[in-house]
Formats: C-alpha cells, structure tokens, sequence
C-alpha cells in the first residue's frame, strides 16, 4: 500500500514579540516565574500592521512551493484550518490562493478548495480529509496544500493573555511522502463541551479549569480509542510524543497522564512497583472519589522517579522548544510541537528515519485525535530547509505600550490604524478594504 503523508513543512511566525518575563510580567506587577516556569511561556508571537491569518499562510505556503519546486498545477486541493476566520461565507483557503495567483504563471481554478473548523484540532482533521481524498484515488496525482493559520488573541486582561500567539504552518500532502507517513490507525476522544468557544466573537470564552480536565479526558479518550485500533502503546515506542500545546505547562501533565497509561501492566510498573506501588485500579474501590485521589497520590509519585523524568526529557520536551517562543497558534499548534521535535534530532544529529511519533490533537469543544507517524528518509533534509530560527531571531521586541496598540490593531470590533514595526520583504502584505468589505492584499517584492 501506498504511503501518504507529509512531503514538506514550512512555518511563517508573526514579525513581532513580546517578552513574557521582560516586558509583560513587570507591566502587570506579577513574577516573571508565573511565565517561564508555570505557563512554561518565553516570548509571544503577533502580527505586524500589514499580517493577518491570510498573509502569513499565504506567506508559508509560497515558501513550501518555491522550495518544492512546484507550481499551480501540481497542487489538487488546498484546505485552510484556522478558528480566527473574519468571513463566515468565503474560506481563506480562496484569499490565499488569490493571493498566490499574483506571483505564479498558473492559477488555482481547477483545486478543491475549503476550510476546517474544530478549534484547535482543525489542523489535524484537514490533513486528514488530504490523507483521504489520496487514499481514494481522487487526487489525479496532485498533492494537497494544509494551511493552519491564526492569531490567538485574547480580551485584554483575560486569563490566558499571555499565551497569545499569531503564525502559520503550511503542509504539503502527498504519496512517498518525505517526512512522515501517517498511520491509517487513529483514536478519537469527543463529547459535547463548553470549556473554551467563541460565540459570533473574536475573543474566546474560557473555562480554564474545565478546560484542562476536558483536554485530558478527551486524550486519555482517544488514547484508549487508538490502543483498541492499532496495538498497546508503549514509552519506548515513540521517538517523540508531539501534543496540541496551548502552552508548554499543559503538555507537562499531558505527559504525565500519558506515560501513567503506557506502562500500566509492563515491566516499568513492575519495575516502579517496590519504590512507589502499583497504580490504582477502579475495581479496587468502593467509590469513584477514593479511586481518583489514590490516583493523583500515585501521579504526584510516579512525576518524581527518574524513569517519567527522563522518558520527559526525551520525548516531550524537545517538541516544545518553539512553543516557548511563540505561543499558542491553535490550529498550527501540534505541528509546530512536530516541527520542534524533528528539529531538535536533526540539531542533534539524531537518526529518525524508520522512528515513530505518536501524535495528539485536540480541539475545544471537544474532541482529542491520536494517531501514529513513521518518519520518512528525507526527514532532515527537509526540517532543515524550514528556517524558522532566523525569522525568530528577526522579530520586532515590542514595548507594552506598543503591545496595547498591536493588540487594538487586530481587534476585530475595534477601526485602529498602525505604523508598520517591519519592512515587508518578498512576501503579501494587507493592504485595505474592498467594495464588499473584503480584504484586499499585494505581494511586496
């Protein structure tokens, strides 16, 4: 059978930052620690006065092309996944392909053309309507085109104002892929949630403390759900684990649930079991109350032997490395956490070819996607030419009082104009408004 998967990986981060301990937290009198160490947060990401959603996936996308040699043709089918849409009737997939008309001989009139909605998660499920619509034979030998791409604000003063992030991931789809193939295998987590939604408005609505347990009942869901399809995960089957990272501190008890689950009934439980005891099984207790505080006394224990700690330190945090330093991008977020982790082998000239990651998605609302990815032979050759550290390192550094403009500028509900912090540079820019109130965009040489 045919592989299918990812052939190239192109990111596109907003132009500006903001230092979290630096700037934000002394604006807001708090310690920088409630940051680095809590959220788990460095620097966020965001917009210059001429980027939204459309430029920096049109931005990405045209890089991923140029880079692949590709052209119009070659590219049967584009989807956009993004929950910080501004049209409910036109897709941004058809802004950013009229976008990409104006630098390319060719157009895009014969691509099926959409955009995903599920939170968070959308990114994931867009790569696999691509996957599908390869598998069934439909593509005509084209591949398809994933963009996920937002600007994660939130209401100023809100909770989760500091892990505010803006950028794009843009994906290349295809058969023989050259980065990862992906599993036919996956595993859903679903129900019917209210922790984090955006009700005809540009600022979300957030339960954070119902959030977390939604994001983890929805995983441990489609862990389960996975195993049931596929096999008995295992720690040591997975090169990396990359996870949907809102911030870096949620993936720490991600991780931790993860782990717990793998090694119940191996020979690491066996090995734990004379330093920390067995975990907790439901069958064992009366009550549902003392089956769930036996384990959460087990969690805080097994967080603190050496075998979750180092397991940890070589499966998840490398996958973190650029969350740190942009924040949350929603939809592009579990691709950047992929994108972090075969940066880091590559960095350290680690062979991955033939490894698996074991992938997990989730999206409020709520629903948690699991599958599996073989990383393919041109992995590294391909991370390598996404240089996304010298467009980090390039970033404007904001002040907080140009933090509040730019914030203001990309308020939907509010008419700010803006002096540009960067020269654009070979790449679309916005430029204003059309006659229907439609965004209009260039390409700057």
């Amino acid at each position: 059978m045919t592989a299918v998967g990812i052939d190239a990986i192109e990111i596109w981060t907003g132009k500006l930052q903001l230092d979290l301990p630096g700037t934000f937290a002394p604006a807001k009198g708090e310690d920088p620690g409630k940051y680095t160490k809590g959220l788990g947060l460095e620097t966020s990401s965001f917009p210059d006065a001429y980027e939204d959603i459309v430029t920096m996936g049109a931005n990405a996308a045209k890089r991923l092309i140029d880079r692949k040699g590709l052209d119009p043709q070659d590219i049967g089918r584009i989807d956009v996944a993004t929950e910080s849409a501004f049209d409910n009737s036109k897709p941004v997939s058809t802004y950013i392909a009229g976008c990409l008309e104006q630098v390319y001989d060719d157009d895009f009139h014969h691509a099926n053309k959409g955009e995903r909605k599920f939170a968070c998660l959308a990114g994931t499920q867009a790569i696999d309507d691509a996957y599908n619509w390869i598998k069934a034979g439909r593509n005509r030998g084209r591949a398809a085109l994933v963009i996920a791409t937002d600007t994660a604000l939130y209401a100023r003063g809100d909770p989760g104002e500091a892990t505010q992030g803006a950028g794009a991931v843009a994906m290349l789809i295809t058969e023989d892929p050259s980065v990862v193939e992906l599993s036919t295998e996956q595993g859903y987590g679903s129900a019917d949630e209210t922790d984090f939604l955006k009700p005809n408005q540009q600022f979300p609505s957030v339960d954070g403390k119902r959030s977390m347990q939604v994001y983890l009942a929805r995983m441990r869901e489609a862990l389960t759900d996975f195993e049931s399809v596929a096999w008995d995960a295992h720690p040591d089957d997975f090169a990396y684990v990359p996870f949907h990272t809102p911030f870096p501190g949620m993936v720490r008890k991600a991780g931790l649930l993860g782990y717990r689950h793998m090694i119940r009934d191996t020979e690491i439980e066996d090995a734990l079991e004379g330093r920390i005891g067995r975990q907790p099984r439901e069958e064992d207790f009366d009550d549902w109350e003392a089956y769930e505080e036996a384990i959460r006394a087990y969690m805080d224990d097994l967080k603190e032997t050496e075998e979750y700690q180092s397991w940890y330190a070589d499966t998840i945090e490398p996958t973190l490395d650029i969350a740190r330093r942009v924040g949350n991008w929603y939809t592009g977020s579990v691709h950047v956490a992929r994108a972090s982790a075969l940066r880091r082998a590559a960095e350290n000239d680690r062979d991955l070819a033939g490894k698996k990651l074991l992938v997990a998605s989730y999206g409020s609302g709520a629903q948690a996607e699991i599958h599996a990815e073989t990383v393919a032979d041109g992995w590294r050759e391909e991370i390598e030419a996404a240089n996304v550290e010298d467009q980090l390192q390039r970033r404007y550094d904001l002040s907080y009082e140009e933090y509040e403009g730019v914030h203001d500028r990309h308020n939907h509900d509010m008419d700010v104009e803006m002096e540009k912090f960067t020269q654009p540079e070979g790449e679309f820019v916005f430029t204003g408004w059309g006659r229907m109130s439609e965004r209009k965009y260039d390409y700057v040489e």
